[in-house]
Formats: C-alpha cells, structure tokens, sequence
C-alpha cells in the first residue's frame, strides 16, 4: 500500500498544481470542473459511466445492482430537475455520487485489504473521469503558453515519409461521406473501446479480490498524463490548421490535403490562442498501439478488433489533417516505452526492464531532436531520412517484443524478488488456514521415511 499512497499523494500534488496553472489563465482547472459535476450537467455522461463500470470490477454481483440503481435513480432525479428548470438535458451525475460514495464507504466501513481493494477501484474510476479533464486542461494551457508552434518544421521532416497526411487525406477524401463517417467513430470512440478491454481484463477481480499486475488503464492513464508535457516542449497544431482553411487567417497557405507544402528552411510561426498544440507526439497513436498490443493477449476475435482499431485510428490521424507522419512515428514509440515501463512495475523491475524504457527513451529524444534540428537535411535526402526514421521506430517495436516474450516465458514470482512488500506486483503469501481448537502450537511430526524412536 506504500506504493498506492505514494502515487494517489503525487497525483493529487499535480492535480493541484495544474489548478492553480489554469486559474493563473483565467479558467477552471480539473478539480474544479469535476467538482462541479456533483450539481451541475455533465460534460460526458458516457465517461462517467464508464468509470462507475471500472470501480464496479470490485463488488459482487449484488452490489453492482445497489450501484446501477443508485446511480440510474439519481439521475433521474437530476433529469427532473432540470427538465422542470429548463436545463440542459445531461446525465451522469448519478455515476459520480456512486463513485465518491464508494470511496466514503471504503474508507468508513471496510479495513485491511477489502479497504485497499475498494479504494483502488474507485480510484481507477475517478482517474479515468479525472483524466479526460486534466487532458483538455492541459491543452488549453498549450494554446495560452505556447504563441509559436513548430509545425513547417514537422512538415519539412514529413517529406522524408512522403507526405503521408497529403495522401491519405486525399484518400479520406475520395472515400466519400460513408468513410469518413466509420472514421470518426472510430477515432471518437476510442475511449470507450479501451473500457470494454479494460473492463474484459479486471473481469475476475470480483471473485480473486485482487488486480491483475497489469492491465490497459494504469498505461492509458501515464500517456495521458505525459504526452501534454511534450506539447509543452514541442508545440504543433497539426496539417489542417497550419496549411488548411481550419487555420483560418493564421494558416500559412491552405495547401492541405492536395499540395504539400514546399521545401524551405523552417521557422517557428505565430498562431492562435485557441487551438491546442497536441500534435507532437500523437497520443491518439499512443493509446490505438498500447490497445492493440493488450488485443494480442485475446481471442482472435479481440485480435482483429485491436488491429481494426489501430489501423482505423492511424487512417483517421493522417487522413482528417489532425497529425503529420512524423508524430505518428513519435507516438508508437512513446506508448511503448510507457507501456514496457507499467509492464515491468507490475512485475518487477530488471535490467531487460531498464534496457528497454532506455532504448525508447533514447530513440523518442532522437526523434525530437531530428525533427527539430535536422528537418531539412531529412526532406534533402528522402531515401535516407525516411528508412532512418522508420528503422528507429522498428527497433524499439522489434526490442518491445522480444522483451515481452522473455517476459511471458519467466514466471513473474522471480521477477519480483526486489519488489517490497504490499507493493503492486509483489506476490502475496496465501494465509494458512487455521485448525479449529489449536490454542497451542503442535509440535512437528516426523518426517515420511525417518525411523521413529522410543523415549528412552
């Protein structure tokens, strides 16, 4: 429980400061907007639900049914309200009493481990609401912080890929209202898509009364958490709003998606205040790839749903204008480094481990760096940039794999040794059963095959 507490304090210290960041620029920060949603409509009722659905892993059958009702009840009362007030129609609220009344009962009326199994489901249902909204305030402090952003040099780095959101939003394009219509719901849906593999994942919770060592949410949580530092440091709006007409007057020419730009020597251009800077890397990439990879431990059937959806995102990224091929390049290797990090924390930390979040590490810096420094001599020499880049992303997607399988192939419990005890990932020692009427300990028999002496 260590672990937990350290974590639960460090995420609510950045919470916290990402409040006061947002109230600096004049607008609500997480905590504030989640607060509101106890009263006031929700902006997701969806996510709300689905985080009910995550705290649920933890109860029995019965008391999933109290919490349903609870929650539907709830909201109906909200929806009365509001209907008789004239106010938005939103649902969800509900869910979120349900959530924190959770937590109030794991902490009032349960102890030890049935306390610690409560409170961290529930703290995976408020981290998956809390999340989403940190998200959207992290870009907003993107688009305030950030007045230059980076994009023609991505773009001149794109060359070297061939322009891969030119073509496939041309593709997107030609594909004509009926594919355009399947890739957003795709791309919009997949919040939903890693719940259902979440919730299919922890489905043994309930009857184990234990979390598995590692599962979907902990890595969708960390890139969420992450990638809007990276924005920080590398600010880009995306195709579509520095050379389409969604950039409106501050777009550099509307080029996009049937003429890429022309080769020149890049420079930092001004932009608006509004739109947020959540190219680089791409965590919509980031998350597609750590579902799919999470799909491989399935049926076939959740197999081709997890390549469906990865193949299905990366169009929509690229063909909707909203990334370049270099932050798709980007992303792949941000969510593996994250996701091998989560993985080895779950099961003890090593030096495959080690090598592996360095080579990751070492290769997404490298990226950066190129894209920032090196974008004209990559456009200058396609057949080299474009192999170079793509090689990079390979050998941690290659290094990636080969640890997992050595790490499928060890049993976790030697892997753990140095964890501590009570952290996640340590293997907790069943309790022996105690015989009834044993007030005295017994003294231990003798072995099978040793003679057994008389008292002299």
């Amino acid at each position: 429980m260590t672990l937990w507490t350290v974590a639960g304090a460090g995420t609510l210290g950045f919470l916290v400061a990402l409040e006061c960041a947002a109230r600096h620029y004049g607008f609500r920060g997480p905590l504030t907007n989640q607060s509101r949603e106890l009263i006031f409509a929700p902006r997701s009722g969806p996510l709300l639900y689905a985080g009910l659905a995550l705290t649920m892993v933890v109860l029995t059958w019965r008391q999933r049914l109290v919490a349903v009702s609870c929650a539907v009840g709830i909201d109906v009362v909200f929806f009365l309200v509001r209907l008789m007030v004239g106010g938005d129609l939103q649902f969800g609220n509900g869910a979120l009493w349900v959530m924190l009344g959770c937590a109030v009962l794991g902490l009032v009326r349960r102890t030890g481990r049935e306390r610690a199994l409560l409170l961290k489901g529930t703290g995976l249902g408020l981290l998956l609401v809390n999340g989403h909204l940190t998200g959207d305030t992290w870009l907003l402090i993107t688009s305030k912080t950030r007045p230059t952003v980076l994009d023609p040099y991505v773009a001149t780095a794109d060359h070297a890929l061939g322009n891969p959101s030119w073509v496939v939003g041309r593709v997107v394009d030609a594909s004509g209202p009926v594919g355009e219509l399947l890739l957003h719901l795709v791309y919009g849906q997949l919040p939903l898509a890693a719940a259902l593999m979440a919730l299919y994942q922890l489905r043994n919770v309930a009857v184990e009364r234990r979390f598995p060592r590692h599962h979907l949410v902990p890595t969708f949580l960390v890139i969420g958490l992450l990638g809007p530092a990276v924005y920080m440091l590398f600010p880009v709006v995306g195709p579509i709003f520095a050379y389409g007409t969604d950039g409106g007057a501050w777009a550099t020419a509307h080029l996009w998606p049937h003429t890429p730009p022309p080769l020149s020597t890049p420079h930092p251009i001004p932009f608006d205040g509004i739109t947020p800077r959540n190219c680089m890397p791409s965590l919509h990439t980031a998350w597609a790839t750590t579902l799919f990879v999470h799909t491989r431990e399935g049926s076939r059937l959740m197999r081709s749903v997890g390549a469906f959806w990865l193949v299905a995102t990366l169009t929509a990224t690229l063909g909707f204008g909203y990334h370049y091929g270099a932050d798709l390049v980007a992303g792949v290797v941000f969510a593996l480094t994250i996701e091998a990090g989560m993985r080895a924390l779950g099961r003890g930390w090593d030096r495959s481990a080690t090598l592996l979040v360095t080579h990751g590490a070492v290769v997404f810096a490298a990226l950066l760096t190129a894209y920032r420094y090196l974008p004209t001599q990559l456009a200058g020499h396609p057949w080299l940039g474009g192999p170079l880049l793509l090689l990079a992303m390979a050998s941690v997607v290659h290094h990636y794999v080969r640890t997992a399988k050595g790490w499928k192939a060890t049993p976790p419990t030697a892997r753990t040794r140095i964890a501590a005890p009570g952290t996640p990932g340590t293997p907790e020692a069943p309790e022996a059963p105690e015989a009834p009427g044993d007030a005295e300990p017994r003294l231990p028999g003798p072995r099978s095959g040793e003679p057994q002496t008389e008292p002299a």
